[in-house]
């Protein structure tokens, strides 16, 4: 074939899924075959490099067994003196970003005659703490251009450059996109968000301008389906693209397809090998061979005859007039011959290598029995290739009557696979909501822990959904902040204020209080009509804790008006009815009001009545008559200490009083008490201090 130095010739495949089922004693070998195959259309087309979509490898660490095969298969195909007629011409450590940041074929110690460019997908993606993945290996070997590996930065759903590799052959310029598998959720929202995705457009120049370019974009997401928000719709994509490679849905749809209102074309070449047993797994597999000269194209798909052929069935029994719902044996006979259809099916196409091939059927048992699939398999072993899982039983589900009250699809069949679920449509079918953290994004690091070995998958699912939660709790701080600025200011101006206004009213108090006289501050303000008294009341008695240390005592007068008692006890009646209305009276006429206090001499503590002196005490302490009087614990009759509050100190007061002392000078008596009837005319008393020096003398001559 005659080489156009003007036509970039491209191998497109996707999905090659090397390794799986490689412990199958019949499939084992199924996925290198094919990939195999692959590289032999590209050799034999002489194309300029082959342009893979994604998972290459089904595991995200794949066996050692799988490694050397891949490798093998690479260096037959991919090493040899073939001159590359192509250049790249962009910045190759931005599209490379590996420790040698050079397209593999310019490295002068490997001879490589066909490049191999491809993305990774979801099963063979990234992982752990150094991102790395099974790529990285075979792009470390010099063995493939590993590119569209970007990086998410920023905050929340973050935000991706996409850097071109351009190429140019001749006259024809390619800028080639890649993408890597990201979670379907987060790029749509990442699609969703301005500026999240950035797209890098070649510089334009007089030699070569934006329209001379001819834009490729491959990417590994879902298509949309019944969710739109786990897909990526076509509409999201840049206009701009003029040809795109759609990886990770298997079904073969390899001729190009146009998007309404979008001026590029998508084509889908799907799987190599079939990795689930499904209608779309059993479509004849292609690859596309695309050349491209200046701004056109041509697509040429191009069959691949290493794949297991694959035949796929609907039955329903319901369709069958001669069955007997209750009649098993009929039932096995009936899928039996419907299973050696198949096979015989498969063999008339031909294949150059005969295998067993795939089959499945998948049975509508609706109002019928199921049988054992395990059973039913043990007749075809040796005539298929999956003889344990032939038989796929589902059972119709009628359908809701839509707005016109017509049912569309009485009757839909609904297999729901155990390998095809997921933790999002388990909690949907369960109506369960997840609290704390998303179910997506619990799902994908489940997976990642299970099928790709990753350690870390809960820790970084937990930090990145703690570091959003940061984030946003962040702003709506810094917002809530700047709009209480302002009740802030406002209540600093009125407490300023208010301050500057009691400033003068708290100066005039101190003043009024420094200038009168120390007894005369402690007052009790009344209302209007009321009395005032000064000092402590008489139902109250003084605590030592009102007195301070470094007062001298001073004796207190009782009114005059109080009669003199002998040391005889006062009468229950009298005392108690005395003390006890006279303190409710002055109470009646009071309010609370606030108390300058000041220290006031402590009056000495009286007694109802005091135990005797005896001389001993008089002899032992004669050497201390020099000493200042110190009081002494007083003991008072059981019968007056059992009367009220208020009412012993009324007693008290009214009783002949007696205070012993060290030097036994301290027995004394009020002269100067009066008959309490007369006290209520006298009116309130002052409080007079009484001179140390006569004190003493007064003491001195009662003794005597």
């Amino acid at each position: 074939m005659a080489a156009d130095t003007n036509t970039l010739r491209i191998l497109v495949a996707t999905d090659c899924h090397v390794g799986y089922l490689e412990n199958d004693e019949i499939r084992r070998f199924d996925s290198f075959n094919a990939f195999e195959e692959i590289c032999s259309i590209a050799s034999q087309r002489q194309v300029d490099f082959v342009l893979l979509g994604g998972d290459l490898f089904h595991e995200n660490k794949p066996s050692r067994s799988t490694l050397v095969r891949t490798i093998e298969i690479l260096r037959k195909y991919c090493m040899n003196d073939k001159p590359i007629q192509f250049q790249v011409v962009s910045d190759q450590t931005i599209n490379f970003p590996n420790k040698f940041g050079v397209v593999n074929y310019e490295d002068p110690n490997f001879n490589v005659g066909l490049p191999v460019f491809t993305i990774h997908g979801n099963h063979d993606d990234p992982a752990g703490v150094d991102n790395l993945s099974a790529i990285d290996i075979l792009a470390a070997c010099n063995l493939v251009n590993y590119f569209g590996k970007v990086a998410l930065g920023g905050n929340g759903v973050g935000n991706i450059a996409l850097h071109p590799i351009l190429l140019r052959k001749g006259s024809t310029n390619v800028a080639l996109y890649g993408l890597g598998n990201i979670r379907d959720e987060r790029l749509n929202r990442m699609f969703q968000t301005p500026h999240a995705v950035q797209w890098i457009r070649p510089e334009s120049t007089d030699d070569c301008p934006f329209s001379d370019w001819f834009n490729i974009f491959v990417l590994h997401q879902n298509r949309v389906k019944a969710n739109p928000k786990n897909a990526i719709n076509e509409h999201m994509l840049a206009k701009f693209l003029d040809f795109v490679v759609w990886g990770h849905e298997h079904e073969c749809l390899v001729d190009p397809q146009e998007v309404l209102g979008m001026d590029f074309h998508i084509t889908q070449p799907g799987s190599s090998v079939a990795t689930s047993l499904i209608d779309g797994e059993s479509k004849p597999k292609h690859v596309l061979l695309l050349e491209i000269k200046g701004n056109e194209y041509r697509p040429t798909k191009v069959p691949l005859k290493s794949v297991r052929p694959f035949k796929y069935k609907n039955v329903s029994l319901q369709d069958a007039a001669d069955l007997d719902a209750n009649d098993v044996q009929s039932v096995m006979d009936h899928l039996s011959q419907m299973v050696h259809d198949l096979i015989a099916e498969a063999a008339e196409e031909g294949h150059p290598d005969p295998m067993l091939p795939l089959v499945r059927l998948r049975v509508n048992y609706t109002g019928f029995t199921t049988i054992n699939p395990q059973r039913f398999g043990q007749k075809f072993v040796g005539k298929v290739a999956n003889p344990h899982d032939i038989l796929l039983f589902t059972k119709a589900v009628k359908r809701r009557p839509t707005a016109d009250g017509k049912i569309e699809d009485e009757e839909k069949l609904r297999p729901e696979e155990l390998n095809q679920q997921n933790i999002e449509a388990l909690l949907a079918e369960s109506n369960l909501k997840m609290e704390i953290l998303p179910v997506s994004e619990l799902g994908l690091a489940l997976h990642k822990f299970v099928s790709k070995d990753d350690k870390l998958a809960f820790i970084e699912c937990v930090q990145e959904n703690l570091d959003d939660t940061q984030n946003k709790l962040a702003e709506e701080a810094l917002a809530d902040k700047l709009q209480e600025d302002d009740v802030i200011v406002k209540v600093s101006e009125h407490m300023q204020q208010r301050e500057k206004e009691s400033i003068p009213r708290y100066k005039e108090t101190l003043t009024s209080v420094s200038s009168g006289d120390p007894l005369s501050s402690v007052q009790h303000r009344t209302s209007q009509g009321g009395t005032s008294r000064k000092g402590n009341d008489d139902d109250e008695p003084f605590d030592d804790d009102d007195v301070p240390e470094s007062s001298t005592p001073a004796k207190r007068k009782a009114p005059a008006s109080r009669a003199v008692q002998k040391d005889t006890e006062t009468p229950r009646g009298r005392g108690r009815g005395r003390g006890r209305g006279r303190g409710r009276a002055s109470q009646g006429g009071l309010t609370q009001t606030t108390l300058n206090v000041v220290p006031v001499p402590r009056p000495p503590r009286r007694a109802s009545r005091m135990e005797t002196i005896s001389d001993d005490d008089d002899e032992n302490n004669e050497e201390e008559e020099d000493e200042e009087p110190a009081p002494k614990i007083k003991k008072t009759n059981s019968k007056t200490s059992q009367r009220g509050r208020k009412g012993a100190a009324g007693s008290k007061r009214g009783a002949a009083s007696s205070s012993s002392s060290r030097g036994g000078r301290s027995t004394y008596v009020d002269d100067d008490v009066e008959d309490d009837d007369d006290e209520a005319d006298a009116g309130p008393k002052k409080a007079t201090a009484t001179p140390s020096s006569q004190k003493r003398s007064s003491w001195g001559s009662l003794r005597g």
